[in-house]
């Protein structure tokens, strides 16, 4: 009797690792969270109120303690700072104020000794304009003429001493998007600052020299990069005269300085920008057969259409692009205004263009938009949470979210970001980044724990003493712990593997229900409203238990993990959100009953 109760036991044993074989094993960052770090404001570590590389380094166990796999740091190269590490001098070179190459070395020796992947921030468009190849470019010295887009000046009627821009193309920071260089006697094209020349992607000496910086990192250690303004590398071909078309007017704004004034379709999102990251998978993909090691990835910015992301994981001809092509669509699709049917009309739209075989991801913020506290209102901050991380494939979490950080009242005199001062004092708040890049709150000391400096390069959030990694640390439902909660909580194999669907209850309650049928369900419930609900969860999850278990709760919640309800009767409160561990009724029952037919023979 008793080998038969084992044999039994044995049989359920290896059912279920059959089933769990059957599953496709997900690569390393299929499965993972990412971290992205600002340096300028993670960790200062020698007290000059600016974050540095050993800042991030020191704290590196804490991105292995929240549950993260990889982190991908902000521009860190050599740079005269105009754009704050985006207009770089040198591509294989650390900015002095953050450290450097040895510090940089050991960096990922540490974050190898953690099992932390390191991604790098690739900045491709463009350079400084104080890069040695601008400087041989002005000079027309020889293998340099065409690094950048130069072009002669349109002639001027009214006065033949003042050059005029070749066309009507705008930066992305207000104004003309070419710049007069005496030396040249040329206009060349910038997209962003003028600092930031535009590099000529038309250029195969300009292709390689790209493909070695890659590959000089690489050589270095790091796991990937993150591929900045991925949609902005190439412009439309010049015509047989050597001219660029002017843009067309978008309608949408009178003001003639405004990017949104022109329709950018010389400039932005043409396909070979999509067939240059055809290119650099390739060159990853080669790399790793040379040198072994964990798959090297890329991850894509760009914020346009759907049909135009898309193509960036692969084409119709089966080239592989990206990893990651970054979905920012709960950035810019959604709002504090949003109802439950919009929530699922943008998850669901992003989930139709991944692919089987490939892996979705959700990003809430960075370090160019608002912080999702000040986005989606402070009471949301948990539900967000939760939805992000119970849903299907990676996320990216920007420093400061997890312990719920909004943005900073920045004066115009402390403005330091080029896309506030060019708006000038009327209008810098409207486009400065600078409220959502401030200093990262460790504690409650002085300048929260950022700095053992006098001073910060921009001012430390007004809430620091109460939201802090400290403070949060040691309160059960802070937004830390409750982050921490579900980062644990999608290792399970029912968020790896397990199908997934989202529900609009009404237009206040939103659920996703995470199903693998060797294990049990979740379902996360988001009240997103000022009102309570009552949910019959029958009603969209069939053959449940009466008693549902709270995995993990908001921190408005008055409920509290481990606490149970009734199916029929879930009540929600304000703002309330909980991750529900709903058993099957059906299992237990089959089980119960093939055990006591074990049992009586």
């Amino acid at each position: 009797m008793h080998w038969m109760w084992l044999l039994f036991l044995s049989i359920l044993s290896t059912s279920a690792i059959r089933l769990k074989s059957d599953q496709h094993t997900k690569d390393w960052w299929e499965r993972a969270g990412f971290y992205q770090v600002y340096p300028r404001s993670f960790k200062d570590s020698d007290g000059d109120g600016i974050g540095d590389l050993n800042g991030i380094t020191e704290k590196l166990s804490y991105l292995k303690d929240i549950g993260m796999r990889g982190f991908w740091l902000s521009p860190m190269y050599k740079s005269p700072m105009a754009d704050f590490g985006y207009d770089i001098s040198d591509f294989r070179d650390i900015q002095p104020e953050y450290g450097t190459m040895n510090d940089f070395r050991n960096q990922i020796t540490e974050a190898k000794r953690l099992g932390l992947k390191v991604i790098l921030d690739f900045v491709p468009n463009h350079s400084s304009d104080e890069h040695e190849w601008f400087v041989k470019s002005a000079n027309r010295e020889a293998g340099y003429e065409d690094y950048y887009v130069w072009r002669d000046a349109k002639p001027n009627p009214d006065d033949p001493n003042k050059p005029l821009p070749p066309n009507n193309w705008l930066s992305g920071f207000r104004g003309s998007a070419w710049q007069w260089n005496e030396q040249r006697q040329q206009f060349y094209y910038h997209l962003f600052t003028a600092k930031q020349p535009d590099l000529n992607f038309r250029n195969p000496k300009v292709v390689e020299e790209m493909k070695d910086i890659l590959l000089f990192w690489l050589d270095l250690g790091v796991d990937g990069f993150r591929i900045d303004s991925v949609g902005c590398m190439f412009e439309v071909p010049a015509n047989e005269n050597g001219d660029f078309p002017d843009e067309p007017l978008s309608g949408t704004t009178e003001d003639s300085e405004d990017f949104a004034y022109l329709e950018h379709i010389y400039t932005i999102d043409r396909l070979e920008n999509v067939e240059m990251v055809y290119q650099w998978r390739t060159l990853l993909e080669n790399y790793q057969t040379q040198h072994g090691g964990d798959t090297r990835i890329l991850m894509t910015e760009s914020w346009s259409n759907l049909d135009i992301i898309k193509p960036y994981f692969k084409d119709i001809q089966g080239h592989e692009g990206a990893q990651m092509p970054f979905n920012f669509r709960l950035i810019t699709e959604l709002n504090i205004t949003s109802t439950a049917y919009d929530f699922k009309n943008v998850i669901d739209s992003w989930m139709a263009i991944v692919d089987d075989g490939y892996a979705a991801n959700w990003v809430l913020g960075n370090h160019d938009r608002s912080r999702l506290g000040t986005r989606m209102g402070e009471q949301r901050i948990d539900s967000m949470a939760m939805i992000e991380l119970t849903l299907p494939g990676v996320s990216v979490t920007y420093q400061g979210e997890e312990i719920g950080m909004t943005d900073v009242d920045i004066s115009w005199e402390e403005t330091v970001d080029p896309a506030g001062c060019n708006e000038g004092i009327d209008n810098y708040a409207a486009k400065s980044r600078d409220p959502v890049r401030t200093p990262f709150q460790w504690d409650d000391s002085n300048l929260a724990g950022f700095t053992n400096g006098t001073g910060t390069w921009l001012p430390v959030g007004s809430n620091y003493r109460s939201i802090n990694v400290k403070v949060e640390s040691s309160v059960a439902k802070s937004h830390l712990n409750i982050f921490k909660s579900l980062m644990k909580l999608r290792e399970s194999d029912t968020f790896l593997y397990g199908d997934w669907r989202t529900i609009a209850i009404n237009e206040q309650v939103f659920a996703i229900v995470r199903d693998l049928k060797s294990s049990n369900r979740y379902i996360t419930l988001v009240n997103l409203g000022s009102s309570s609900q009552t949910v019959d969860a029958g009603k969209f999850v069939k053959n449940i238990s009466k008693i549902l278990i709270y995995a993990i709760v908001s921190g408005a919640s008055s409920h509290n993990p481990g606490d149970s309800v009734t199916a029929s009767n879930i009540v929600l409160q304000p703002y309330e959100a909980f991750v529900l561990e709903a058993e099957r009724s059906v299992d237990r029952k089959m089980r119960a009953e093939i055990c006591e037919r074990w049992l009586i023979d």
